[in-house]
């Protein structure tokens, strides 16, 4: 939640807190101290918060108190007053809401056993609010109401026995309890996020690994986008493009912000299959903002702040509307991380294992627009240039699917069948501009055509080094291994 409010540039804000009273009088710990340690923790690296010791208590008797009493009745302290104030109260405490008991034993004439386990349930409700201190009034909207439950429980084994005329007997067992303590310090942090998020209007729900396309803060995110408060949206807006690349922190000082940033927008826009304004509408605003926290597989913390990637320049093809420059190397601007993913997309997903002659169907998708271009190259080294060709272009929408061959078309053209034993592999390379027209020239030939000296894949990539020169390309290699139960045959690629 710090960097989170750090990424959105929240200003700093003196707040302060009331007393939070437990009526229930069954929770007794030091709530108000608990949201102090939050709002603290939550301030050291964006500063958001300075909390302001406002109490004056009379009954209390230590030395900053009495100073502090002494000193202001001379007019020789001066308390900042607070914009912001928490109040609140643990609301209830009910005990015993699931009790579950369970006992049985057995008997004998010299020997005796028993056995019990029970299990029971505390609810604890913690009220928060936050206040406007200058007005002394809640302010509408910031609230937040949460409950946690206490479990408690224990099993024991007694076992009785005699021998004779002597006996004995032990007994096992095994308690356990959460306390009311920890109960609290978590609802306290639970409600301590929500409220500030719900005051910088940030998504915090993301901090507590929530899902941002729940209804209920979808509702929250539309709430505030048509609040208007543009310097607050576009702001975190900013914040998310220059993490994801698409906005350079620094700018050439002859340049238009106004027009960078639209551009970096549209660019965004067009990555995410969006309609391209250049504009944050909602579902720009939406889009952007999320993925600020990254879970793995089993809910595990992977990241959090947005992915910050590599900056390279990359050129702008945009709607008319908008008046865009022809490169983003004139903005001095980064592009947005590139991704290339590869896949064997034969009956048995992810195989990697082939006898000589059999077909081999492959998919690709780059992460963002792009020009692709796709090699093959067999066990001997020899590469030919499958994408682009005279049925399929260069340009590549973001995250849509191309297939190697075009598997789902009756005629698709051509086939890949695997030739001799050995490693065989599929390369696919992007760019953000089409840089055929730089390669050299055996790089350019027909496709389908072995591409003479050229041994390899890494030859392909030291062509694409040499050609690009400073600009970026990105590209990812899918390996299989064949092996020759069949025939060997001379050619990789069939047409049709």
């Amino acid at each position: 939640m710090d960097q989170l409010m750090r990424e959105a540039q929240v200003s700093t804000t003196l707040i302060t807190s009331k007393q939070i009273p437990d009526f229930s009088t069954r929770a007794p710990v030091a709530t108000k101290e608990m949201i102090v340690t939050a709002l603290l923790q939550m301030s050291r690296v964006s500063n958001v918060f300075r909390y302001v010791d406002y109490e004056v208590d009379l009954v209390r008797q230590d030395t900053v108190q009495n100073l502090t009493n002494i000193l202001l009745n001379n007019n020789q302290v001066q308390l900042q007053r607070p914009s912001l104030y928490f109040s609140g109260a643990i609301s209830y405490v009910d005990q015993n809401v699931l009790n579950n008991r369970g006992n049985f034993g057995t008997s004998a004439s010299r020997f005796e056993t028993g056995y019990s386990k029970n299990r029971n349930a505390t609810v604890v409700a913690l009220e928060l609010h936050l206040g406007d201190f200058r007005t002394r009034t809640l302010i509408p909207g910031m609230d937040s109401a949460n409950e946690v439950i206490i479990g408690n429980g224990g099993e024991g084994l007694d076992l009785a026995g005699r021998i004779g005329e002597y006996g004995w007997q032990f007994n096992v067992g095994k308690d356990y309890a959460q306390g009311s303590g920890a109960a609290v310090r978590t609802l306290v942090e639970l409600a301590v996020i929500e409220l500030a998020g719900k005051w910088a209007r940030v998504p915090y729900w993301q901090c507590l690994t929530m899902e941002q396309t729940h209804p209920n803060f979808q509702r929250q995110l539309r709430d505030w986008y048509d609040e208007g408060a543009e310097g607050v949206h576009q702001g975190l807006v900013k914040q998310s493009l220059m993490s994801k690349g698409y906005l350079s922190k620094t700018l050439p000082a002859d340049e238009n912000p106004t027009v960078v940033l639209r551009a970096a927008i549209a660019r965004f826009q067009a990555d995410q299959g969006m309609v391209v304004t250049g504009v944050v509408d909602f579902s720009t605003y939406e889009r952007a903002l999320r993925d600020f926290v990254s879970l793995d597989e089993k809910g595990n913390l992977v990241r959090y702040g947005w992915r910050s990637t590599q900056p390279d320049p990359i050129s702008m093809a945009w709607n008319d509307s908008i008046p865009l420059p022809s490169s983003r190397k004139a903005f001095g601007m980064p592009s947005a991380s590139r991704t290339l993913n590869l896949q064997i997309e034969n009956v048995m997903n992810g195989r990697t294992q082939f006898e000589v002659g059999e077909q081999v169907f492959i998919s690709a998708t780059v992460s963002r627009n792009a020009y692709v271009a796709c090699y093959l190259s067999n066990a001997s080294g020899s590469v030919i240039r499958l994408l682009p060709n005279t049925m399929a272009r260069a340009y590549v929408s973001a995250n849509q699917a191309i297939r190697l061959p075009d598997w789902m078309t009756p005629n698709p053209g051509y086939v890949i069948e695997t030739a001799g034993p050995g490693t065989e592999a599929v390369m696919c390379v992007a760019t953000d501009d089409d840089v055929s027209a730089q390669l050299e020239p055996v790089l350019s030939m027909p496709p389908f055509t072995p591409l003479p000296g050229i041994v390899g894949l890494k030859d392909v990539v030291k062509g694409y080094e040499k050609a690009v020169g400073g600009q970026s390309f990105s590209q990812t290699t899918l390996e299989w291994k064949v092996s020759s139960r069949r025939p060997s045959q001379d050619a990789q690629v069939k047409s049709r």
